[in-house]
């Protein structure tokens, strides 16, 4: 079997499958140590990579030509790995069910060139058990090889947040857990040599799974709370970022905001549980239950925009309303599961025309995924309403009186989805604002 000592003198190699916020970082890291291969089937990501540009904006350009990662969408270089590190997507469908897709079609991948002697890690998010039951058969299906005789592997949940250069892939603490006690020595022994936080061994794989998938379960119904309290405190008049404030001089009082809850991470890891939960005939009712409140915010903010619209006697068909953001979170360029596509959904039905205006994400992924257009600072005009819904650097940059020079001066409107200015500069400038 693969040795750390036999990765450490770089006889053997390490593959890490899936080179997006995950993998890229963390191939990135190991490459200072081991021999890395970094492999992804898309050709165009290859490209540039090598190139020495990350889309993503993970890592930097200067890091990323310096790396000596060698970078590959041929399948058949997997095959002179002995660790190979699975880190792809792991969506849910649009009924809300996980979709597996992209873990089985990498499981095949290296199953089809899997080693005698290899181990398998994945970092993917998945409920407990998909590991072995699901990505085990699969390799060995396509391989002839036999987990725990011929192979081994592991699991070690990701732990990135994108855009955050702070808590980086090398200081935070790393789960891992092997199909036997080698297996875990191996991994811990591997990511010790990039990870400074420290490697917390988990006594079973499906243990390390499971803890993962409640790290963002845990958030989404802290943020539900919030944004159910959010709800709530409107009908009442409330400010709820002054309550919150408040409540927050109690030494106890756990720090959560009310928002958009969108991404690849809290908006979608509760429904991995849930659909395990449920196949083993457990209904999960607070879960859910957030669930259903998070995805509900982006038709609140719309209706809201409309009700103060009225209010201030201006025609809501018709209505010109500029949105700033719509990745789905700040100082990323990342679009999918934005949940800023609902407040545009719902005020296009109320006949609403919506400019869409965010620095970072591509114009052509935008039209792809959403069928919607992107336009320039200088192409927002002059609107009716502005909703602020990412808070990217540039638009603190700019600054609210930036954002008040696109407003209608007859009745300015601004609705602060993030809460980012202070509503007494907003009423300096004589403007109808609102926060989450």
């Amino acid at each position: 079997m693969v040795t750390f000592e036999s990765l450490a003198d770089r006889r053997d190699s390490i593959a890490v499958v899936g080179l997006g916020y995950v993998g890229l970082p963390l191939a990135v890291h190991l490459s200072r140590h081991f021999e890395v291969v970094g492999y992804d089937l898309k050709q165009a990501r290859i490209d540039e990579l090598q190139a020495g540009c990350d889309r993503t904006l993970e890592v930097d350009d200067d890091v990323l030509k310096a790396s000596a990662i060698r970078f590959t969408a041929d399948p058949e270089d997997l095959a002179s790995c002995r660790l190979v590190i699975v880190a792809v997507p792991t969506p849910i469908d649009g009924h809300r069910i996980p979709d597996l897709a992209p873990l089985r079609g990498a499981s095949q991948t290296v199953g089809g060139h899997l080693q005698a002697g290899s181990c398998v890690v994945f970092e993917s998010t998945v409920f407990p058990g998909a590991t072995e039951d699901i990505c085990v058969p699969i390799m060995e299906a396509q391989s002839g090889l036999v987990c725990g005789q011929d192979f081994t592997v592991g699991y070690s949940p990701e732990r990135i947040n994108p855009g955050d250069k702070v808590h980086t892939v090398d200081n935070i603490i790393k789960v891992v857990a092997g199909s036997d006690a080698d297996t875990t020595r191996l991994l811990s022994e591997v990511y010790a040599k990039v990870v400074t936080a420290g490697i917390h061994q988990a006594p079973s794989i499906k243990v390390a799974e499971a803890a993962k998938v409640i790290e963002n379960t845990q958030r989404d119904i802290n943020i539900a709370l919030m944004n159910e309290l959010a709800m709530i405190f409107d009908h009442m008049d409330i400010d709820t970022l002054d309550v919150l404030k408040a409540a927050g001089t109690k030494w106890n009082f756990l720090n959560f905001r009310p928002g958009l809850v969108g991404g690849h991470c809290i908006g979608v890891d509760p429904y991995y549980l849930t659909f395990k939960a449920e196949a083993i005939g457990y209904h999960p009712n607070m879960i859910l239950a957030g669930r259903r409140i998070n995805d509900n915010v982006g038709k609140f903010v719309a209706e809201k925009t409309v009700k103060m619209l009225i209010k201030g006697k201006r025609q809501v068909r018709g209505a010109i309303v500029a949105i700033l953001g719509l990745t789905f979170k700040e100082n990323v360029p990342d679009l999918r599961n934005t949940k800023v596509v609902d407040i545009i959904h719902e005020l296009e039905d109320f006949g609403v025309n919506v400019r869409l205006h965010d620095p970072l994400a591509d114009p052509e992924e935008a039209r792809r995924y959403y069928g919607l257009e992107l336009s320039g600072w200088d192409q927002l005009g002059t609107v009716d309403a502005v909703i602020l819904t990412v808070l990217h650097d540039e638009y603190r940059e700019r600054g609210l009186k930036a954002v008040a020079e696109r407003l209608h001066p007859e009745y300015p409107l601004l609705l602060d989805v993030k809460g980012a200015f202070d509503p007494e500069d907003a009423a300096a400038l004589n403007l109808n604002y609102w926060r989450l």
